[in-house]
């Protein structure tokens, strides 16, 4: 007998929204390498979605949006892509959605990945459900498994399937709930087995743990099992749908996406726990009532199809040409099977793609009286400076950076003033590897990535007094000006000053701002080439001429004094100083202390980061040319699970390592 999808009628009805279906969302979330886009083909394909070309292999670094119908109910999936780098975008899409799907292997050491990801749903309050992927692969215990999840979670996780091994071999399971046992068929349903006698004791085990959780937060499921009585599953399934709706439990499911097993007891799961859009609606403080309103979780500039805002229909329905907060709609897109076809309407709970909705940007709530919360971009922590090779691409080049800008929030784009550099910063080398490949891709043009320039600055170790004369004719009135600097370092950080001890009119009152402003203006390029810092300059002395001294003579001879006089005020070259904090799991922290030291950095101590069990901030002040590839090396010595912020501290003398 196969698994019946229409089995416990009373769990079928037991999430049922009034008035017939409505369209749920679901984001597919987890580490890097836990099989989510396989997962994604695989829902996809069980729920009868047509077939789509066959996706490129590798790693996902963008949100894929498919459409599908399983037994009457429309859903929307949104693959989210795993790299720690692109956690921004996984974040945007379960700013919208009913229910998280966390997908995760069993190996125990792979489970720390997940605390971010946990930590977020937490946060947010987000539903969330976890499905074990490659469970053909379980060396070890489902128990260490589950062990090691919980470990992350602040949550309940409650098992609802253990596996059933024959030698080393998962072939299937037993559902917990039902306590109904089905074997495992590759690509189809699989198909019930009496209970193995060897499984009885394990399996009553895990049923006890998923009825003390669950009994918590039911009282009348609380009684049966005071009173030892063996609840039916109904009894089961409305408190766990409840519990997982509050965020109270999580469900932990079992499967095999490239094998295709588990994947129709997961879209039961599904159609029973995910909480409905009139639900998640008021979690998130919707009102029911009102004009048409969406969120926008994703910008894409699509060529021809042009600008293309992916959103969830909070309140409907919209019409292809109609008006969504006061914007024309310009088309509506779904994705069946992952594919874009046009609609000419969508209702509450659907997730489209706006067509042409200029000025729309990510986050946004068009129809909304006030803006939903919305995740804010993380601060950068890796940059390039670009170029290209011919300047007339220059125009191309703006635009396509614009655009990718608005497609890419966790992205910055600026233009540094003092190198005319322009920087493009993010989370890390995959993720401005991905973005310049997809500028290139959209401009056409070719472009160049460099590391950015260090902003150093320098200043001076002594004071000097330097005099210049400036005295050219040639014919008609001349330039005369003479002036007497004196030019004095200044504490750190106490910038530059500007004063006259001029006694007897030997420089006229009207010449005096000339000179002030020509010695400022000399700091821009000191001696070494760079900005020069904190230094007070006063004009001593000096001659005019009457009829050939002017503003313009008087500056140049400042700026001559100026030039020579920096050069023998024993010139120091200063770099910037950063106040890095870093922040890893406690495991890792003795790691990020010895690659702060060999970045010259200076370990100002650490502590336990607040809110988060196991985990450490380790503070260090660190020249910021040493920040450069900081995440990158920080990655690798910490599972991938390390980050850090950053602000300016101070300047201070270059030293070499």
């Amino acid at each position: 007998m196969a698994e019946s999808m229409g089995s416990n009628s009373a769990a079928s009805s037991a999430g049922r929204e009034p008035g017939g279906a409505k369209p749920r969302a679901i984001a597919l979330v987890g580490p890097q390498g836990s099989g989510k886009s396989t997962l994604f083909d695989a829902l996809l394909a069980t729920a009868g979605a047509p077939p789509r070309r066959a996706p490129a292999r590798g790693m996902s670094t963008e949100i894929r949006l498919g459409h599908c119908t399983w037994m009457g109910d429309p859903w929307a999936i949104l693959d989210c892509p795993g790299s720690v780098e692109s956690a921004h975008d996984a974040a945007c899409a379960l700013a919208v959605v009913d229910l998280a799907v966390v997908v995760c292997e069993a190996a125990p050491a792979r489970a720390a990945t997940l605390g971010p990801l946990f930590r977020l749903l937490e946060d947010q309050g987000i539903p969330a459900l976890v499905w074990i992927n490659k469970i053909d692969g379980l060396s070890g215990s489902i128990r260490d498994s589950l062990a090691a999840l919980q470990a992350q979670s602040r949550r309940k996780l409650v098992l609802r399937q253990v596996p059933i091994r024959e030698g080393e071999a998962v072939v299937g399971y037993v559902d917990v709930a039902s306590e109904r046992a089905y074997r495992y068929r590759r690509g189809e349903a699989s198909e019930q087995i009496a209970l193995p006698e060897p499984m009885r004791e394990r399996e009553a085990e895990a049923r006890g743990e998923l009825l003390e959780a669950l009994a918590d937060h039911d009282d009348a499921l609380m009684e049966k099992v005071l009173e030892d009585l063996v609840p039916e599953p109904a009894e089961i399934y409305r408190p766990l749908h409840q519990a997982e709706a509050s965020g109270a439990v999580v469900s932990v499911l079992l499967g095999a996406a490239e094998q295709g097993n588990g994947l129709r007891r997961l879209w039961k799961a599904l159609r029973h726990d995910v909480p409905w859009p009139a639900e998640t609606a008021m979690r998130l403080g919707i009102e029911a009532e009102g004009e048409p309103m969406a969120q926008v979780f994703r910008t894409l500039h699509a060529g021809h199809a042009g600008r293309l805002s992916f959103a969830r229909l909070w309140r409907g329905p919209v019409r292809e040409g109609g008006s969504l907060g006061g914007l024309r709609i310009g088309g509506l897109h779904r994705f069946p099977g992952g594919e874009a076809q046009k609609v000419p309407e969508a209702e509450t709970g659907e997730v489209v793609a706006l067509g042409r909705m200029e000025g729309l940007a990510t986050g946004d709530c068009p129809g909304a009286a006030e803006a939903l919360a919305f995740p804010a971009p993380p601060p950068p922590v890796h940059a390039l400076a670009i170029s290209i090779e011919d300047r007339k691409d220059e125009v191309r080049l703006s635009g396509a950076l614009q655009r990718l800008a608005e497609e890419d929030p966790a992205l910055t784009v600026t233009m540094d003033p003092e190198s005319s550099q322009t920087v493009v910063a993010g989370q890390g080398e995959i993720h401005l590897r991905a973005a310049l490949e997809r500028l290139a891709a959209a401009s056409g043009v070719k472009v160049k990535s460099v590391r950015p320039q260090v902003a150093y600055r320098e200043t001076i170790r002594q004071a000097v007094t330097q005099h210049s004369r400036l005295k050219r004719q040639t014919g008609g009135h001349g330039q005369f000006a003479d002036v007497k600097l004196e030019i004095e370092p200044r504490p750190r950080g106490a910038g530059f000053t500007f004063a006259e001890r001029v006694v007897g009119g030997a420089v006229p009152k009207r010449f005096i701002p000339a000179v002030g402003e020509a010695a400022e203006l000399a700091t821009k390029k000191g001696p070494l080439g760079h900005p020069v810092v904190d230094i007070a300059v006063t004009l001593l002395d000096g001659s005019f001429h009457s009829v050939d001294s002017s503003d313009m003579a008087f500056g140049t001879a400042t700026r001559m004094a100026m030039q020579d006089g920096l050069a023998k005020a024993d010139p120091v070259l200063l770099e910037p100083v950063d106040q890095v904090t870093i922040s890893v799991p406690a495991e890792y922290t003795p790691n990020a202390q010895r690659l702060l030291s060999a970045r010259r950095g200076q370990i100002l101590g650490y502590e336990a980061k607040p809110g988060w069990e196991g985990w450490d901030e380790v503070q260090a002040l660190v020249p910021a040319a040493e920040l450069q590839d900081l995440i990158i090396e920080l990655r690798s010595q910490s599972l991938g699970l390390g980050s850090y912020v950053r602000r300016f501290d101070h300047l201070a003398e270059a030293r070499g390592r």
